[in-house]
């Protein structure tokens, strides 16, 4: 992607903290962070998205004002099953595409004179296809006894939902091989953000 602003990828586990890195670094220096799955949940408010939706999986995703329901959608969409992986296939194959175009939007309204660096958050970057716009791609790397903690706490997650969800996307070490950075995140986050700014410098 043709951007004054480069576009640096964050992906890693479910937890990892890789939002919370990225974040912190925006608070303290001249950076931004587009959120994927925020761009995709206001998605779901457009009218055509939610029409499409409703051919796919039926009224039941729906609440009593018209409104996705979004735990009846990842019930749809997330599990082992051949439906759930239909149903996944179907529902990324309409909201990427979106989110993608969004994305580059947006990155085309950054200011360079502003902003150095924009942070894509995106747990299903790579998955997705969206290597291809970002300068560089970061792997959060933490330990899954740090990350089951974050989910129980902040999401009421089991282990057993974590691996579930984590299941539908690629295994950690494939995306560890594909990211151009690794950044270990065992410590405190402003430790772990020192060190996110500082491994990107080369791509800026």
């Amino acid at each position: 992607m043709n951007s004054p602003v480069p576009l640096v990828g964050i992906v890693g586990g479910v937890g990892s903290g890789k939002s919370s890195l990225a974040r912190w670094v925006a608070e303290h220096h001249p950076a931004v962070v587009l959120d994927a799955d925020g761009i995709g949940h206001e998605l779901l408010g457009d009218p055509e998205v939610r029409s499409r939706l409703r051919e796919l999986f039926g009224d039941g995703i729906f609440n009593s004002a018209g409104a996705v329901h979004r735990p009846a959608l990842a019930a749809r969409v997330f599990g082992a099953s051949a439906e759930h992986r239909k149903a996944r296939h179907q529902l990324d194959a309409l909201l990427h595409p979106l989110i993608r175009k969004e994305i580059v939007r947006r990155v085309g309204l950054v200011d360079p004179k502003l902003v150095r660096v924009v942070f894509l958050d995106a747990a299903l970057l790579l998955e997705a296809g969206w290597r291809d716009v970002c300068r560089a791609v970061v792997f959060i790397d933490t330990p899954e006894v740090r990350r089951a903690a974050w989910v129980q706490a902040n999401r009421g997650w089991s282990l057993d939902e974590l691996h579930r969800r984590e299941a539908s996307q690629w295994s950690l070490e494939k995306k560890r091989q594909a990211a151009d950075v690794v950044i270990a995140n065992t410590g405190e986050i402003a430790e772990g953000a020192a060190a996110l700014l500082d491994e990107i410098q080369q791509f800026l």
